[in-house]
């Protein structure tokens, strides 16, 4: 049996090895490494794929940091987020000057519990931050209804969930990140999307919001030499481009293949009582960017996997209301109680496109042998 990864991003590179080398060597050769050839071509291959504006960016913590600065929000505004999640969604409110207001989150779903924005809504909300956690959409249509009726705009970060499908009421689909206002996303290797490196992506239906993104980006430019705003230095280079390119007509069959390795989990862990599954909503697709059970002793079980060579990983060990860093927004432990309990229970288990089912069955073995 081989290695087990978490993420076997170099397995996932050999399947495509050829089609990636000679992308990377056409821009070697053409010399264009930045805001042009295959920086142009993936953007509008993704817009394509989305049916959306796409602007890249360095990554998805610029991301984010873009799609607050094209809303002209004041200093002071509050944004609905939620304290289980990466800490680049608190971080860029607080230094924008903004207040990050946290409502916990649903308890088998991981993302924002949509029954709790009403009660955090004030006069000062100015927008809600939804993040579509492991590859799973919150309730986007609650969260619109709330939007629309106090006159907020939605940012989602769907950097853990690029190409997950939302299912409307009505029967409508969208994509992940293409819902809201703006979609935040990142390309980290790890991602459903990954490439080599770091790299970002905003997406808007609206085209003037997309055109002033685009500016921020490049320094608030207007023109050669003449800026219009105050912007950023964020940027997506035309090599990660290329890679980016080249991983974007596979997507589809990687995700399938990340669905099908947390079926054959589904159906061999289904039954355990120690352990919680992820949980499924009517609403969303799940493209599982990271499959992650619920296990009281959750810490004793990574050791244990550990120790048979299995890796695992805790997304995430701590709340963001909880970290020293932003003890000055005035939350204290237990004020979220779901989010703090799955900081204490939560496990990762080897997610890719290259799992094999020896090396599941190995997992599942090990994890049933424990209990």
């Amino acid at each position: 049996m081989q290695t087990i990864h978490m993420s076997d991003i170099y397995g996932q590179y050999l399947t495509m090895k050829a089609e990636i080398d000679n992308a990377i060597q056409e821009v070697i050769k053409s010399t264009r490494f930045l805001k042009s050839g295959k920086v142009l071509d993936f953007e509008k291959k993704l817009a394509d794929y989305l049916d959306t504006n796409v602007v890249t960016c360095g990554n998805g913590t610029d991301a984010l940091q873009l799609a607050f600065m094209a809303l002209n929000l004041e200093p002071g505004d509050e944004v609905i987020i939620t304290p289980f999640s990466f800490v680049s969604t608190v971080e860029v409110l607080v230094l924008m000057g903004l207040k990050p207001v946290f409502v916990d989150v649903c308890p088998a779903t991981f993302n924002i519990d949509e029954t709790q924005i009403e009660n955090a809504i004030t006069p000062k909300t100015k927008a809600i931050l939804p993040v579509h956690l492991f590859g799973q959409c919150a309730n986007m249509e609650a969260i619109l209804n709330s939007a629309q009726k106090h006159e907020l705009f939605v940012v989602e970060d769907a950097c853990q969930a690029l190409g997950t499908d939302y299912l409307f009421a009505d029967g409508t689909k969208k994509k992940a990140g293409t819902i809201g206002h703006i979609g935040c996303n990142s390309f980290f290797p790890s991602k459903n999307l990954g490439a080599f490196g770091d790299g970002g992506a905003v997406f808007t239906n609206d085209t003037f919001l997309a055109e002033t993104i685009r500016s921020l980006a490049n320094h608030g430019r207007k023109a050669n030499y003449e800026y219009q705003r105050v912007g950023i230095n964020s940027r997506l280079d035309s090599i990660q481009a290329a890679i980016l390119e080249v991983k974007l007509k596979y997507l589809d069959e990687h995700i399938k293949a990340r669905q099908k390795a947390a079926r054959f989990y589904d159906e061999h862990l289904h039954g355990l009582s120690e352990i919680k599954l992820p949980g499924r909503t009517e609403y969303s697709e799940h493209t599982f960017h990271q499959y992650t059970i619920q296990a009281e002793a959750r810490d004793e079980l990574k050791k244990y996997l550990e120790s048979k060579g299995i890796p695992s990983m805790v997304y995430y060990p701590k709340a963001l209301h909880l970290h020293e860093a932003y003890a000055s927004l005035g939350y204290k432990a237990g004020d979220f109680p779901v989010a703090e309990k799955l900081t204490q229970t939560v496990l990762s288990l080897p997610m890719h496109t290259e799992l094999d089912e020896q090396q599941l069955e190995y997992i599942v073995n090990n994890i049933k042998e424990f209990f």
